[in-house]
């Protein structure tokens, strides 16, 4: 580590997750605008779901091809350019002129958000002095689910209270991004030895034979948890508008952000509970979640819905904690920030194709006919990985 890593230490993993939680914000900003883009731009349910999904891609790109820069470079340039990518993507919403800008502002988010996923995990948890690793492992997941969750309710109070609604949200975030980008680069180094020239290639899937074990049933989980969340930020603020006919963009901006405050509280619950129980547990208190949101769509209640963000959100932290835990507990030091980026892969593919695949059914079903359809299909799969589970638990780490 460095002289100037050294001097620096103190600002540690707490400035770090601060960090992390205001690039993730920057992802979920457009959640409650989207009714508004919608009314200007003439298009479809399922279209904005295929620019919902455009994030994503964006994200399973980066960390496919590079999932494990940071190990590489180290973890501040990449932070770095993490936020810089945020930035154009804010600049890509405040100069929207149609559907083109849309796209490249989600990409570009997606490719920020991809950098943050592995690298800024990893920085919080290598950051953290001794004794405090538990409480690291809580940092990065809550400033991830926190960032994420502080994006809708920013943008939504915003957009209905303030002026310039579909521009004073970005203006905002560029300056926490410009100030983010400052604290980032006095962060400490954690590799030891970056390279200068790194090479980039698809990787794919970077999982170690000894993590194996533990990855399939920690990524099955995350996956669905994740499909969970992609349904609440892609079209949950489209049934509260046409279905319970409520415009209040602060009030959308809130039942997605409580779905992500909940997941946050679940994280903090997994410590208590251990992987071996942890991962299992949530998995089922997601289930049941799942039925509430399920419930809600059918007899078209706000307060029920805002039930089953709570219990989904409470079981998608808790087990996607532990799956966090378990999977980098397990992961070589050499091949974490890979392994970690790995599994965010196969979570950022739950709440990207199953979100477009609700938009397609909306156009014969209706959008609740597609909710339905979807949460039935996501509680068998949460189901099955839970019942693996209880048959065959995790090792604590």
């Amino acid at each position: 580590m460095t002289d100037r890593a050294h001097g620096s230490r103190r600002l540690g993993y707490p400035v770090a997750a601060g960090v992390f939680a205001v690039g993730m914000a920057g992802t979920t900003l457009p959640t409650p605008l989207y009714g508004l883009y919608r009314e200007q731009l003439g298009f479809s349910e399922l279209m904005v779901t295929v620019v919902f999904a455009v994030y994503a891609l964006g994200v399973i790109a980066v960390l496919l091809l590079a999932g494990d820069l940071s190990d590489q470079v180290g973890r501040r340039p990449v932070l770095l350019a993490a936020l810089a990518l945020a930035a154009a993507s804010a600049f890509c919403f405040l100069f929207e002129g149609g559907l083109p800008l849309l796209f490249a502002g989600r990409l570009l988010s997606g490719f920020s958000a991809g950098l943050l996923s592995g690298a800024a995990t990893v920085t919080v948890l290598e950051l953290a002095p001794p004794g405090h690793e538990a409480r690291a492992g809580l940092a990065a997941t809550a400033a991830n689910m926190g960032g994420l969750g502080c994006g809708p309710l920013l943008a939504g109070v915003l957009a209905q209270y303030a002026p310039w609604p579909l521009r004073l949200p970005f203006l905002v975030h560029l300056a926490l991004v410009a100030v983010a980008s400052v604290l980032t680069w006095f962060l400490p180094e954690t590799v030891a030895h970056p390279e200068r020239r790194p090479r980039l290639r698809p990787q794919g899937l970077v999982v170690p034979p000894e993590v194996r074990g533990v990855f399939a049933p920690s990524a099955l989980a995350a996956f669905a948890g994740f499909a969970l969340l992609g349904l609440f930020t892609a079209v949950a603020p489209s049934f509260v508008a046409q279905t319970l006919n409520v415009r209040n963009l602060a009030v959308s901006g809130a039942v997605v952000f409580s779905v992500f405050l909940a997941s946050t509280i679940g994280q903090s619950l997994m410590g208590r509970l251990g992987v071996r129980r942890a991962l299992p547990s949530g998995c089922l208190v997601l289930v049941v979640g799942l039925v509430v949101v399920g419930t809600s769509l059918a007899v078209e209640s706000l307060a029920l819905l805002v039930t089953g963000a709570v219990l989904g959100g409470l079981g998608q932290g808790l087990a996607f904690r532990a799956a966090m835990t378990a999977v980098s507990g397990a992961a070589p030091p050499e091949h974490r920030g890979g392994t970690v980026s790995a599994l965010f892969v196969v979570a950022y593919a739950g709440i990207s194709l199953p979100v477009v695949g609700v938009g397609a059914l909306t156009l014969g079903l209706g959008l609740k006919g597609a909710g339905l359809t979807f949460t039935a299909c996501v509680v068998v799969l949460v189901a099955c990985v839970a019942l693996y589970l209880l048959r065959r638990p995790l090792a604590e780490s």
